[in-house]
């Protein structure tokens, strides 16, 4: 374990290079370098902590006291003194140069640290951790701890949002920060992103068709149909195609989408069609109702560049607006209440595209 806190995870060290006399903006293109090192280094290495966790061998009674020091002083403590360095280097920089959203993300992170989670499902676990470690002797309370990797393995459950998990979210949140603003900016080849919002909409209700199968005369017909419903409009008006995995990870549940368009909450659904109830709040459940809250872009640029993925995790309008989220710190409610949705904008629009992600706001 030693070695995977040594070798595996990429830590922030605050020196400077010996010799060097760097400017403001290298000096924050430095830290950039590293969130982005990080990124591609730490979910691994935080996987292997739960398999660490997860390695009954290791957490007889007797590797106790030596498990605490590895867990409490040699990861917690060590990222507590890493986001130090971190928040100091960057505060002596000039404020305009430093993406804002880097603090916020720092204070969650360091909550965590200190036991002080905001996942509710860990309430009780963690804060029990830091009081009394011989808890750790219990496989089913250090399974809580250990979250998952990529959810249930076997027929071992493992709840895939452990406290581990929740370090690396956190983790992962600081670098987004620090290096999405830059790779946002840098993506706009062929296209720009002219305009970008979050919004909160009331309670509505999307009705629409699945797509699979669905022929152009079809869904020229389905349009028709909520034409005609003008009572019922829900202020966003607009033909969308949303996109979801009914809550579940992408690994897990498929990708579905659905023509149609948002409505007023509680609008009947014509013969034939299908809907989905989106919420203002959160039901603590995973799938619909979905939250009535999203970041929404609009774009210029060639409609065949705009919907390029060659070089995306998805295609240019969704990885330029999920990064941006990201750069932001804005929650991004996945995999319970993820969705997407794109927009047709119609003839008339100046604009060549626009998006809708789900947002936690």
């Amino acid at each position: 374990m030693d070695y995977i806190l040594t070798n595996e995870f990429c830590w922030w060290e605050s020196a400077e290079p010996r010799g060097e006399m760097l400017s403001d903006v290298e000096k924050y293109q430095r830290v950039v370098r590293w969130s982005t090192d990080a990124r591609g280094r730490n979910p691994n290495a935080f996987d292997k902590v739960t398999e660490w966790l997860l390695d009954d061998s290791v957490w007889s009674g007797e590797q106790l006291s030596e498990n605490e020091q590895i867990l409490m002083q040699g990861l917690l403590g060590r990222f507590r003194e890493q986001n130090a360095r971190l928040r100091e280097y960057l505060c002596a920089l000039p404020a305009g140069l430093v993406n804002p959203a880097v603090f916020p993300a720092l204070d969650r992170f360091d909550g965590e640290l200190s036991g002080n989670t905001r996942n509710g499902r860990l309430q009780n676990a963690v804060p029990a951790l830091f009081s009394d470690f011989s808890l750790m002797k219990d496989r089913s309370f250090r399974k809580q701890i250990a979250g998952g990797k990529n959810g249930p393995t076997g027929t071992d459950t493992v709840d895939f949002y452990g406290y581990i998990n929740t370090l690396k979210d956190c983790d992962a949140a600081v670098q987004w920060t620090l290096f999405m603003p830059g790779t946002v900016e840098n993506m706009q080849n062929g296209f720009k992103m002219e305009s970008f919002e979050y919004r909160k909409m009331p309670a509505m209700r999307f009705i629409g068709r699945d797509e699979n199968g669905l022929s152009p005369t079809e869904r020229e017909k389905l349009f028709r149909t909520l034409d005609a419903m003008d009572d019922y409009r829900s202020g966003f008006d607009y033909d969308v195609l949303l996109m979801h995995h009914y809550g579940l990870g992408v690994d897990v549940g498929p990708w579905h989408g659905f023509w149609g368009r948002f409505m007023k909450a509680d609008t009947p659904v014509p013969e034939g069609f299908l809907f989905f109830d989106f919420e203002p709040y959160h039901d603590g459940k995973a799938g619909p109702p979905f939250l009535s809250q999203f970041a929404y872009a609009l774009f210029s640029g060639d409609p065949e560049t705009l919907h390029r993925r060659e070089g995306y995790d998805s295609d240019a309008m969704y990885d330029t607006v999920r990064n941006t989220m990201l750069g932001q710190d804005v929650n991004i409610p996945y995999p319970d209440k993820y969705w997407t949705a794109e927009v047709m904008l119609g003839e008339d629009s100046p604009y060549s595209g626009a998006y809708m992600f789900s947002a936690a706001l």
